[in-house]
């Protein structure tokens, strides 16, 4: 059963039940977009699209979804026509997406759907809540990434969100797009067989606990993983644990602390472990850490090797959500397209279906948005590519581990000043004479018509 079929807000559906009620139902043009980033990013990461690739594909709506849906008040008037409509429904339309990993900014579209109005209107809520998580977690760790390793020192990050994430679901999403962003592993299991990511993790304090002593915990815990052990040594005193930790090893892999000053705990112990001549032991530091905690660390030049980063990722905790919106820009009609776009106060979007080009000199310069027939490819790349024509994939979708290459090219063409973690940097997103004379051209029609 094809549960996410119904991940959809039930005014998707009236909607799709009104306009097959009026036999209305035009190819039409969305644009999935974030409106503003929100404070301090200077740029987003996008993330979700090979799981919205997959959805497309596998849309469909079985005999118990309709019966269910039949039954709901909303749908009282609505003609036995429409639910067998539902019963064959599929997207059959185009999509246009930029690739996973690609550095974003705002009023950018992220993805297209060309579609029949009904197909079109019905992925909105799946779209936008793919689009939005994965790129909100995918965009807090390329910061993670950036504050660990901004000494120009390779020092890996792991993915240990999964109990503060908000759902079971949302904690393998979370862990996909931390990989994503150059986050080397994940504890979700359950991620690391879906998305073949690498799964990491040492042991909780309950292992030293169940034991009647530390010593005793570290021994047993040796005995079973032998030079893969790694050691959690704060239970009570992370001086007496990593005094126990090389009691009863010769061979480990790595302590970790979870608790305390890291920075001066990590100093000490590294001290210890050096004066005993165990200078391979690697220390791993976790405990509510974020780029800004992981940043001022390594400016205290403090000796880790990896960090453990959870909540803080996977909630994206200083900016839990993005401004994704999803709009119509065009209409087909019969021998031309009609434009549409929205001229609320402060949401106004530009109409018509577009192209991102991205002008660059071994670093990126600027971004140019024009209309979809625009060509700048003796100057600039485009972003936007065709994945789906007619329903069907037509490119092989890159999977985690190609988007997250993406993502390490994209970040090394940034300039420096956007990978600030804290002073608000903008980078030029310009639009086109021509687009801007078509959203001109549509203002006057529309105020004319009020007229």
């Amino acid at each position: 059963m094809n549960e996410e079929t119904l991940i959809v807000d039930l005014y998707e559906l009236t909607m799709a039940a009104g306009y097959f009620e009026q036999q209305y139902n035009p190819t039409v043009t969305f644009e999935l977009f974030i409106r503003e980033l929100p404070e301090p990013r200077n740029y987003l990461v996008t993330a979700g699209l090979e799981q919205v690739i997959e959805y497309l594909q596998n849309l469909s709506f079985n005999s118990g979804q309709i019966e269910y849906l039949r039954n709901l008040p909303s749908f009282k008037n609505i003609s036995q026509a429409f639910f067998d409509y539902l019963s064959t429904f599929h997207f059959s339309g185009n999509m246009y997406a930029i690739p996973e990993g690609t550095i974003v900014f705002a009023n950018e579209p992220l993805i297209q759907i060309e579609a029949p109005l009904i197909e079109a209107q019905i992925v909105e809520t799946y779209l936008l809540s793919m689009i939005n998580f994965q790129t909100m977690v995918a965009s807090k760790a390329a910061r993670v990434i950036h504050a660990a390793t901004s000494d120009g020192q390779q020092r890996g990050v792991m993915e240990f969100g999964s109990r503060r994430a908000h759902g079971p679901e949302a904690s393998v999403l979370a862990a996909r797009a931390a990989y994503l962003a150059g986050f080397m592993g994940t504890s979700n299991v359950l991620a690391g067989k879906r998305f073949d990511i690498p799964v990491l993790g040492t042991t909780a304090h309950s292992w030293t606990m169940a034991f009647e002593s530390e010593e005793d915990a570290f021994r047993r815990y040796q005995d079973v993983f032998k030079e893969k052990a790694t050691f959690l040594i704060d239970t009570y005193d992370t001086v007496q644990g990593v005094e126990n930790a090389m009691k009863v090893a010769d061979d480990f892999l790595a302590v970790r602390i979870d608790s305390g000053d890291l920075a001066e705990e990590a100093r000490k112990i590294r001290k210890i472990l050096d004066r005993n001549g165990r200078q391979e032991v690697k220390i791993i530091l976790s405990s509510d850490l974020n780029e800004y905690k992981i940043q001022d660390m390594i400016r205290k030049q403090t000796p880790v090797d990896y960090f453990g980063v959870g909540t803080q990722v996977a909630t994206s905790f200083d900016a839990p959500a993005l401004q994704a919106v999803y709009k119509m820009v065009e209409i087909a009609a019969k021998d031309h397209v009609q434009y549409r776009a929205k001229f609320s106060r402060n949401k106004v979007t530009l109409p018509g279906r577009k192209q991102i080009w991205r002008f660059a000199n071994r670093q990126v310069s600027h971004d140019l948005i024009c209309n979809s027939d625009e060509d700048y490819s003796n100057q600039a790349f485009p972003l936007i590519r065709q994945y789906i024509r007619k329903g069907k994939v037509i490119v092989d979708v890159p999977d985690v581990r190609q988007a997250r290459r993406v993502v390490a090219d994209h970040l090394q063409q940034l300039p420096q000043s956007l990978l600030s973690l804290t002073k608000k940097e903008t980078y030029p997103v310009k639009i086109s004479s021509k687009l801007m004379n078509i959203l001109n051209s549509l203002k006057n029609q529309m105020e004319n018509k009020e007229v």
